[in-house]
């Protein structure tokens, strides 16, 4: 079933997204400092992480989709989280399929504190017919022992990125979005299908499955945004989708859910790679993105009025020198005051040309400079230890600072980028 182009006339996304805020002035933004340790040198490719409470410690821990196993390493907690040798890598599953794995998505669905994990296989991305695997994973008792996968049974093929999302009630289903649409050929053909999944009372059972988005006809990544309470009322998350057509938003629908195309002025994205949501310090959220797929451009789009009074987002180009730029997370990482200087800052992850040695890799910060989002620093945190697949954000030591992790695939390597910024001069 093909969602229903809604259109907000004037509204960007949609009216939840973007409030045109007040009148802030940012205070100066301190120079980022985050110091790395290296927490695995072994790794093959480092696909995808995930972080999530894996045993119900209360610290979260780190999760890994690595080349042919699903791993986790188990944070020891505050005082010990700056030792590697601290923290404990336990397996998952391995050698799910022939062909690799390729995504995991973990989260608390049911409250008891310890995380859910689905997992994403048989990544053969030229196979637009019959690639594609999806797995719960059930826990042992153990649960630093091998999980137990339960495979389901029908898929979309080139399955991609996944996550674990807010529906109706409070509660949760399992997002999966492929590369391509099925005997998509060239990015050409059918579009492919984004899916969610609702868990049923028996993991082992069927998935009830339905159409969340076909509009595109390459996929690559998406951010899942949570909405406020209303009247008492768990409101579902709603979806921001990044891809070969460029971005649209997702909301669900009394049948069904219902497509948003952003109203752009001036340049459109040239296809969107990575995509994720941040705020300026008076409120007024931005998307930046990866453009395109695999691509050397950061850009952020910011809400403006138009000449007819409607909001419309405009295209800032950060930088385009990024080789293949393929990881993003938006955050408070450098502190602040609401209001004065706590805006969001932009983690950006880039792995170098594919089969070569010496293209530039790295990961680096940038962080808005004034209240309107005009004006951006970028701080370079690690120009050539880090062959970017995937980072996340978490603050993983307790003192109420966002770190950074981050997997490498020609180094072959995950990192924390621990945060010792020192906090901005109160107003």
């Amino acid at each position: 079933m093909k969602p229903s182009i809604n259109p907000i006339a004037g509204l960007g996304l949609a009216a939840w997204m973007f409030a045109l805020g007040g009148s802030a002035v940012a205070a100066e933004s301190p120079e980022p400092k985050f110091t790395a340790i290296t927490l695995d040198d072994h790794i093959q490719i480092g696909y995808g992480l995930a972080i999530a409470d894996v045993d119900g410690d209360g610290h979260p821990d780190i999760l890994l989709a690595d080349k042919k196993q699903f791993v986790w390493y188990r944070n020891p907690g505050p005082s010990q989280a700056r030792d590697p040798a601290a923290w404990h890598k336990y397996l998952l599953a391995e050698n799910l399929t022939e062909d690799d794995n390729v995504c995991i998505a973990a989260q608390d669905i049911d409250g008891d504190g310890k995380c859910e994990i689905a997992v994403g296989a048989a990544w053969k991305p030229s196979d637009t017919e019959k690639s594609g695997a999806v797995f719960y994973l059930i826990p042992p008792a153990d649960r630093t022992q091998p999980w137990t996968p339960v495979k389901f049974p029908a898929v979309e093929p080139t399955t991609h990125r996944m996550r674990w999302i807010k529906v109706a009630d409070g509660k949760w289903g399992l997002l999966v979005a492929p590369l391509h649409g099925r005997g998509n050929k060239n990015g050409e053909g059918a579009p492919a299908k984004v899916l969610l999944y609702h868990p049923p009372a028996d993991p082992r059972a069927e998935w009830p499955s339905e159409v969340v988005a076909d509009t595109f006809h390459m996929t690559h990544n998406f951010v899942r945004l949570s909405v406020a309470s209303a009247g008492g009322r768990n409101m579902a998350d709603r979806i921001l989708l990044g891809g070969k057509e460029g971005l649209m938003s997702f909301r669900p629908g009394k049948t069904q859910w219902e497509a948003t195309a952003p109203v752009m002025a001036g340049d459109l994205p040239a296809g969107v790679g990575e995509v994720r949501v941040g705020s300026l310090v008076n409120g007024v959220q931005f998307i930046t993105t990866v453009e395109p797929m695999h691509g050397n451009m950061l850009a952020v789009y910011l809400p403006q009025k138009a000449a007819n009074g409607a909001t419309v987002l405009k295209r800032q180009l950060l930088t385009d020198k990024l080789v293949e730029g393929h990881a993003l997370a938006c955050g408070n990482l450098l502190g602040g005051y609401p209001g004065v200087s706590a805006s969001d800052q932009i983690a950006v992850g880039w792995r170098g040309k594919g089969g070569t040695v010496d293209t530039p890799i790295g990961v680096a910060v940038w962080a808005p400079l004034d209240a309107k989002g005009e004006q951006w620093r970028e701080t370079v945190l690690d120009p050539n230890g880090m062959a970017c697949e995937d980072l996340q954000i978490a603050d993983l030591n307790g003192n109420g600072k966002l770190d950074i992790i981050a997997s490498g695939r020609r180094t072959h390597n995950v990192k924390i980028y621990f945060n010792d910024t020192a906090p901005p001069p109160r107003p």
